[in-house]
């Protein structure tokens, strides 16, 4: 950004904050632009899906819980960007310097290594997106599949030129951003406003969702009692369906704010040449650009999978490779016949995916608005998302290469992550997924509570800080709020990582080398701390 935008930007922050609160708004409204990005980029396809298996398990009754795991990544985010905007430097050489290399090489190769392999999924969704929902008469041969992908791949590339140039072409791309955001969750609102309009929600159920309730840690969904009493092992289903619900708990939790926006924004809050003057204004930033769509769009499909599939077994096939996995499981725990409450919990279980939703709305929500529309927030998540980790692999290579703001070295990584994302539909199935998606979000989820302890460490260092280091009763609040987010976050992770290092043969030893470098870099962490505090 010129000088001369900074300072009309900054001249424009001033008279918001003298103008009325519906004037300020819009001005603030107009001037955010990094919380457009973490809403681009956490609105794809690890979200749908979380929302999707929320709104199957337990109906309505988890719809608080990813706002919830929003707000303590809005909290750690927030935290992100006190620190950039304090200091007005790159935080990779402020956590090299002032903590330990450790922590900032092992959150940059965590950020690429998460923007290479989830760019997969995201062509993936997108071209599905476009083969059975929009443009079914393309067909899904792999000369379309390979020729939308290909498109996907220029979109992502040619919008990423656009954030490299200067003036209008940046403004251009902030617009384009914007407006695939809005995109997203105006196509799953029209959705769910069909679905009100035709009796397919129950609004009381509803209205409880939003309540926050931990019980669902540790019992099953209500609308299971019954088939629970009904079935020939009450307490076997009880133990599965709470284990079930606890997985998609964290997984949902996990998939809200991953390791690459971690890195995003402070690089974008320092393209955008803010300072000390937008500190303030950065929380109203990710709030407009994050919190809401996110809230909007996710809530929505809780909603509609939760109206169509919560406890409804009229769509899953009967022979069903997981509901027969299941009843394997409990044959084999508990020898003997099987009833029907048996047959209908296992097929209750099974996850469907987004084209099962927008295919089971088609009688309520008509095809048009089922298929059309949910299509179009479903290729509108998968685009911004690509978007956004081929630009967060581009900042991430500039500081690999040693080359921070070097158009080429972006260019670079933009191409590692489309590239790789463009073979996405060709191996993202079975064992080959597996085999990058495990130690991927292994790494991923092992390395988030250790970029939020590493800026939890950044907030209290006079070093880093100096006199922009909160004190008094602004600290105390600061403290609590991201010992809070950074607990949660650490609790998550230990969860899964533990749970995951169960698994057979090499898949479990990943999860538990995962558990060991959280506990190796945590230790890093505070005494590097510990010791340059002393220094200062």
């Amino acid at each position: 950004m010129s000088t001369e935008e900074s300072n009309r930007e900054a001249a424009l922050i001033a008279e918001a904050e003298a103008s009325t609160l519906i004037k300020r708004l819009g001005i603030f409204t107009k001037l955010s632009g990094p919380g457009w990005l973490q809403g681009a980029i956490t609105l794809g396809g690890g979200s749908l899906a979380g929302a999707l298996y929320l709104g199957v398990i337990a109906g309505f009754g988890l719809l608080w819980l990813q706002p919830l795991a929003m707000i303590c990544g809005i909290i750690m985010l927030s935290a992100i960007a006190y620190v950039t905007l304090s200091t007005e430097k790159a935080p990779f050489g402020l956590v090299n310097t002032h903590l330990s290399p450790a922590l900032g090489w092992a959150w940059m190769i965590a950020t690429i290594m998460a923007n290479v392999v989830w760019c997969m999924p995201q062509f993936n969704l997108g071209r599905a997106a476009i083969q059975q929902n929009l443009l079914p008469f393309v067909g899904d041969s792999n000369t379309s599949t390979a020729i939308i992908c290909l498109i996907l791949l220029a979109i992502g590339f040619a919008i990423n030129v656009l954030y490299e140039s200067k003036g209008k072409g940046a403004r251009t791309f902030d617009r384009i951003i914007k407006v695939m955001v809005g995109m997203i969750v105006i196509s799953f609102i029209l959705v769910v406003i069909n679905l009100a309009t035709t009796g397919g929600i129950q609004w009381g159920s509803l209205f409880g969702g939003l309540i926050p309730n931990p019980k669902l840690l540790i019992s099953p969904a209500a609308g299971y009692a019954d088939l629970i009493a009904a079935s020939s092992q009450p307490d076997w289903w009880t133990t599965k369906i709470i284990t079930d619900q606890r997985d998609i708990i964290i997984a949902a939790f996990g998939t809200a704010v991953g390791i690459n926006m971690t890195w995003l924004l402070p690089y974008s809050l320092l393209k955008k040449s803010w300072g000390k003057t937008h500190r303030s204004f950065s929380i109203f930033d990710l709030s407009i650009g994050l919190f809401i769509p996110f809230f909007l769009a996710t809530s929505c499909v809780v909603i509609a999978a939760a109206s169509q599939f919560h406890t409804k077994i009229g769509d899953v096939d009967p022979n069903s490779p997981v509901a027969s996995g299941t009843l394997a499981e409990l044959q084999e725990a508990h020898p003997g016949t099987t009833n029907t409450a048996d047959l209908e919990l296992a097929l209750s279980l099974v996850k469907r995916d987004n084209f099962q939703l927008a295919t089971a709305l088609e009688p309520l929500a008509g095809k048009v608005v089922s298929q059309t529309i949910f299509g179009l927030g479903v290729l509108g998540m998968a685009v911004s998302t690509i978007i956004i980790l081929m630009l967060i692999n581009g900042i991430a290579f500039q500081e690999l290469l040693g080359k921070r703001g070097d158009k080429n070295a972006h260019y670079i990584g933009c191409a590692v992550s489309g590239i790789a994302g463009f073979a996405g539909p060709f191996v993202w199935t079975g064992a080959a997924a597996a085999a990058l998606a495990i130690p991927t979000s292994v790494i991923g989820g092992s390395l988030i509570p250790i970029a939020y302890f590493t800026f939890f460490l950044m907030m209290n260092s006079r070093k880093v800080l100096g006199d922009n280091r909160p004190e008094g009763t602004t600290r105390i609040i600061w403290n609590v709020l991201m010992g809070f987010a950074t607990g949660v976050a650490t609790i998550g992770s230990v969860w899964v990582l533990y749970g995951k290092s169960h698994m057979r043969d090499w898949h479990g030893m990943i999860p538990a080398a995962g558990l060991l470098l959280l506990a190796i870099l945590f230790i890093i962490g505070i005494y590097s701390f510990l010791k340059n505090e002393r220094e200062s």
